[in-house]
This record gives structure tokens, sequence and C-alpha cells, in this order.
């Protein structure tokens, strides 16, 4: 489901909120925080970006930030809540822009090329409330990811 990128009063709002959070937490927003999170603010949600590549687009628009300070903000902003970090065996570390409203989706991964597809179900979300019912557990968030191969990658393995 496409989400139309902010407008600049909402990336105002939101670089005001992480201004407040990270003086809550004794720090200070900086300038590359400020791109890191912008970045993932114009992409929308459902893009998901390895440190690489963050580092990469911000190079290309001419934003000069280290590809250390991008790892370290990165691992910031995710543990403030504000992007969903997406560990993936093949593919590394991902990172997606967090969302409330996006909260309980799942991924489609190709093990051969990275390429990350989203997709929501309601029986994987039953089954884990399920589960997580079954054993005294309180359902924070059902997360699945499929392993597979994407249909370029697999065409390729055809030939």
């Amino acid at each position: 489901m496409p989400v139309s990128p902010p407008s600049a009063a909402g990336v105002a709002a939101t670089s005001d909120g992480l201004r407040t959070t990270l003086h809550d937490r004794g720090q200070r927003l900086t300038p590359q925080r400020q791109r890191v999170l912008q970045l993932f603010e114009r992409i929308g949600e459902g893009s998901h970006l390895s440190a690489e590549e963050v580092h990469q687009r911000l190079l290309r628009s001419e934003e000069r930030v280290s590809l250390a300070t991008v790892y370290r903000t990165l691992r910031l902003l995710s543990s403030m809540g504000l992007l969903q970090e997406l560990e993936l065996p093949e593919g590394g570390r991902r990172f997606e822009l967090a969302s409330d409203a996006h909260r309980d989706h799942h991924h489609l991964v190709c093990v051969r090329c990275g390429h990350t597809e989203e997709f929501e179900s309601t029986a994987v979300l039953q089954a884990g409330a399920l589960a997580a019912g079954s054993h005294g557990f309180r359902l924070l968030e059902c997360v699945l990811n499929v392993r597979a191969l994407c249909p370029r990658c697999s065409a390729a393995e055809q030939v």
C-alpha cells in the first residue's frame, strides 16, 4: 500500500519530534541524523534500504555523511522506533520507515538478489495471535519473512 511522502510541514513536525526525543536522551539533532530520517520520509513506507544504500543515496544527493555515521544513525533511529530494522540472513540488515498504520506486514525476500516485497496476511496475524495466546503470551507484533526466489532470479535459474 503506497503512501505519499510527507509534506514539508510533516517533515518539519517529524524533525521537531526527533529533536525533542533526542534532547530528552541527552543528544542533539545533527544534520546527518536529520538527513537520514528525511531520506526515509522521502522514499516512504515499504522501501527497505541497507546502510550502504542509504550512504550511496545521500552521496548522490550531495549530502556529506560517512558510512560509519550512517550505521550509527540507523541504529539510533531504530532504537527510537522511527525506523524498523529487518534482519535478513542473505541481505544483512535493511531499514524501513516505522509506522503504526503499517505495523503488521510481512516480507518476501529473494535469497539470491535480496529484492524485498511486502505483503499483508490476516491468516498470518491470526496464527500469531493463536500461538501467542495458547502459550500465555501477549502478542505485540506479528512479522513473517518468506525466503524465496524473485521472478527475475527464478527465470535466470531456469536458463
